[in-house]
């Protein structure tokens, strides 16, 4: 008897960063027996931050539970925090789901959502800062796992993030399949794919050039966390 479907549901929100979400979609939708919905408010084509459009595969209200929820990241991350039928689904789906992950900042929505509390998990570089203040406990890391919360680190690291949850649900072998079958062999033209390896220079330059939309997140970032009355993590 052919066991049941695997549904795995990747949030699709305004301003999102594509890679973010089809980094590990294009290494989970290979597994086998499994189906990867895009879930919105909507059927409406989504636009990205940088002007891809998305087209969702059902809706916050239609959609069944989920094995797997995932929460991508972007700019539009500040917006889904503050968004009431967002964060219920993410509750909801979370008191049944297998593993609950996210890519970059949409670990800030996981946390909105009061589901990293006390909880080990990573972020983007430049908004790990903002995760204590959510009750989560930060960590500079590519990928955490922490029990059933399993979180990526900024962008690119979603593959990482994605052929690591591979492994968890079918196994080394399978994941080292798809990693070969994606090619994924990572070689950087540059030195400096991380704040470790860059360029002081290189860093200052993002830096303040993130600096407003750092700013704005940092406000609702805190005015989440104080609504949900955590103790921000040492």
């Amino acid at each position: 008897m052919m066991a049941a479907e695997r549904l795995i549901g990747m949030l699709i929100f305004p301003r999102l960063t594509q890679l973010d979400m089809t980094g590990p979609y294009e290494v989970l939708a290979r597994l086998p027996n499994t189906k990867v919905h895009l879930v919105a408010h909507t059927l409406d084509p989504v636009k990205t931050d940088r002007g891809m459009m998305i087209v969702p595969t059902v809706t916050y209200a239609d959609c069944p539970q989920l094995d797997i929820v995932m929460v991508p990241g972007g700019p539009g991350q500040q917006d889904l925090m503050e968004d009431a039928v967002a964060i219920g689904f993410l509750q909801r789906q979370a008191t049944a789901a297998k593993y609950v992950t996210s890519v970059c900042t949409g670990s800030l929505v996981l946390g909105a959502a009061g589901l990293l509390k006390g909880r080990r998990a990573t972020c983007h570089w430049a908004a790990i800062d903002h995760l204590g203040l959510l009750g989560a406990i930060p960590v500079s890391e590519r990928v955490v796992i922490d029990g059933n919360i399993v979180t990526g680190a900024g962008v690119a690291s979603g593959i990482d993030f994605a052929l690591a949850l591979a492994a968890i649900l079918e196994g080394e072998t399978v994941a080292r399949e798809i990693q070969l079958q994606i090619e994924y062999d990572p070689a950087p033209p540059f030195d400096g794919g991380s704040p470790r390896t860059a360029a002081p220079e290189t860093l200052t330059t993002l830096r303040a050039r993130g600096a407003a939309l750092n700013e704005q997140r940092r406000a609702v970032v805190q005015r989440v966390g104080g609504k949900l009355g955590v103790t921000p993590a040492q």
